[in-house]
């Protein structure tokens, strides 16, 4: 494929964008932009020191061609030149900068015409248009970073090149048998992935790990999540395990719930779980609570005449008969 031909030109872009991709999959962290404004700073300099392998100026790229001239003395008619090729008569023509395409008949007869000519007079219809030396340079250019630019990607992606390759080189050198063997292994692991993706067989219904499955059982046992807690004051509600279940009496649903019966949510009410109980117990805290608050008839000291102590009832009752 010539290298200016469309479809090479859509090769490479195709080409430069797959291993892009690639790379930023497999290196991610590779500073890639860095890298190609390098590449295009080294690209200059080799360019314009006509340094870049497979363009350099004493090629011209791939339009510089100058052909072959021939000598039409030595033939009778264009007949005897169409005999030489469509190759030969196509290289004469670029000698005369004369236009070089066409059939074999076409070539020969565009050849023909000029003889026993000079360039002066031959019609200027049969010569080819003067190219834009400009575009054409700056299209050999465009085209030529951007096979650098593969030659670049390739090296940074050697590693995972080579490894492909002894892969290949591997599974190439198997016998028959071994690749069958291989491929049957793989048909029979691809059910089970895909039992994967199918509903989690879960019959104990044990709680999900990190992973999505099922935890251990000998786990879900240890830390006694088999053991059902009910909270009435909660609404029934139900905790698995011990943990929770200490855990959820500090928590908003507990506490509201005590808030609703009246209750102050204390240490008092720790493992309560019976409306019942915890009314009872509040009955009782607040009896315990009444006893224990000061009683000024019983427990407020007074002095009598002769020094003795005696309560604020006893001390009346003698000031009332007149004993003081």
């Amino acid at each position: 494929m010539k290298k200016f031909h469309q479809g090479y030109t859509k090769y490479l872009e195709s080409l430069i964008d797959y291993l892009d991709h690639y790379i930023t999959r497999s290196k991610p962290l590779l500073p890639k932009k860095d890298i190609i404004e390098k590449l295009k700073d080294d690209f200059e300099k080799m360019w314009d020191r006509h340094q870049v392998p497979g363009w350099s100026k004493e090629t011209g790229g791939v339009l510089s061609t100058t052909g072959a001239p021939l000598d039409l003395q030595a033939f009778n008619s264009w007949e005897e030149l169409s005999s030489l090729g469509l190759n030969r008569l196509k290289s004469a023509l670029i000698a005369l900068g004369m236009k070089c395409g066409g059939t074999l008949e076409e070539r020969a007869k565009r050849l023909w015409a000029t003889r026993d000519k000079n360039l002066d007079e031959i019609d200027s219809k049969l010569f080819s248009k003067p190219k834009n030396s400009s575009v054409d340079s700056e299209r050999q250019k465009e085209i030529a970073f951007m096979e650098v630019l593969i030659y670049k990607y390739l090296d940074i992606l050697d590693e995972q090149r080579q490894a492909t390759k002894e892969n290949v080189q591997r599974k190439q050198a198997r016998t028959a048998g071994e690749r069958e063997e291989s491929d049957d292994e793989a048909e029979e692991s691809e059910p089970e992935d895909d039992d994967e993706t199918d509903v989690i067989y879960n019959p104990k219904n044990l709680p999900l790990g990190w992973d999505g499955k099922p935890i251990p059982y000998w786990l879900y046992k240890l830390h006694g999540l088999n053991i059902s807690y009910s909270c009435e004051i909660c609404g029934n509600a139900i905790y698995k395990g011990p943990k929770a279940f200490q855990k959820h009496f500090a928590e908003w649903r507990h506490a509201h719930g005590m808030r609703c019966l009246g209750i102050p949510n204390t240490a008092h009410f720790a493992n309560v779980t019976k409306i019942e109980d915890a009314l009872a117990l509040w009955e009782k805290l607040k009896n315990e609570k009444h006893k224990e608050k000061f009683q000024p008839t019983n427990e407020e000291e007074y002095e009598d005449s002769l020094g003795n102590v005696v309560n604020k009832k006893t001390y009346e009752d003698l000031k009332r008969q007149g004993l003081l």
